[in-house]
């Protein structure tokens, strides 16, 4: 399963940064494919990206409200957050596990041979702020002369555009380079950070920082697709608390909302088949239970 995962990471790559022809037009793709939401992390402004990205979507969105309420246009378009709100009803954070580059990126760093930490779970509400603060408030209420608001997370924080973006546009085109300014070294420290953090603990930068994961944990509770415990084989032997890359205890807490359902625990850890996936409501993979006998016949 962990290998089909692999290949399931690097063809939904692909897909979503499938313009190849970067190299030689020197600039990114605007063609009609770049309306479709990619469902990761994906940068508008990678070259080779043929989608937008989500967050940077919801941004725009949120900085186009107080011009549009000014000019009498009293409406909000909802296809950004249908997009996503529709993937995250389907999928919650398994789309973080299965197809986010950027959370691919970190997983193959992780393995490089090194020491490797755990991580303070009060961090992972920082990416809650994000979303609110980052994501929603500013661009809406930090304005322009103009009126318009700024993708912030886009311009101040996000690691995957200065490494999808920001530095391949630069080798792209080196008049780019006479606009370097601090803005681009604050990011490129950022990214850094993250980067050689990655090395030590797993995904840090989706379990504290990214605001699609946040926005996609709150369908936790109400995702069709969603990994379960089966309680009555569960012996608590704590096996599937280790292979978590998410920090995740699922013996203790199945439904736990940094699941990211890479089924690591029910096909590497879990030797008594107490874990199994529901799509749906529909069990997959679990073992049926086994038969009790009737009362007075012979087990």
């Amino acid at each position: 399963m962990e290998l089909m995962r692999k290949w399931v990471q690097v063809i939904t790559g692909f897909l979503i940064n499938a313009y190849w022809a970067f190299p030689f037009t020197r600039t990114i793709y605007q063609g009609p494919l770049k309306v479709i939401c990619a469902p990761g992390l994906n940068c508008y402004s990678c070259p080779a990206s043929t989608s937008y990205c989500a967050i940077g979507a919801l941004q725009q969105l949120m900085a186009g409200v107080r011009p549009a309420l000014e000019n009498g246009q009293y409406f909000l378009g909802f296809y950004v957050l249908g997009s996503i709100g529709v993937l995250g009803a389907f999928f919650g954070r398994l789309i973080c596990g299965w197809a986010c580059p950027f959370g691919f990126v970190q997983e193959l760093i992780h393995k490089i041979p090194s020491p490797k930490f755990g991580l303070p779970r009060p961090l992972k509400y920082v990416k809650y702020f994000m979303l609110v603060f980052f994501v929603f408030l500013l661009p809406l209420l930090v304005v322009d002369q103009f009126g318009g608001g700024h993708p912030w997370f886009c311009k101040y924080v996000c690691p995957a555009g200065t490494a999808e973006a920001g530095i391949p546009m630069l080798l792209m085109q080196p008049s780019l380079r006479t606009t370097i300014g601090w803005l681009f070294y604050n990011k490129l420290i950022i990214m850094t950070v993250f980067l050689v953090w990655a090395v030590f603990v797993s995904r840090p930068f989706c379990r504290t920082t990214c605001p699609l994961g946040a926005f996609y944990s709150l369908f936790a509770k109400a995702r069709l697709v969603k990994l379960r415990l089966d309680e009555a084989r569960c012996t608590k032997c704590g096996a599937c608390h280790r292979v978590c890359p998410m920090g995740v205890k699922f013996s203790e807490e199945p439904d736990d909302v940094e699941c990211i359902s890479c089924m690591a625990c029910m096909n590497e850890a879990c030797k008594e088949n107490a874990i199994y996936l529901e799509v749906g409501g529909v069990a997959f993979g679990r073992p049926p239970q086994p038969r009790v006998p009737a009362k007075g016949e012979a087990p």
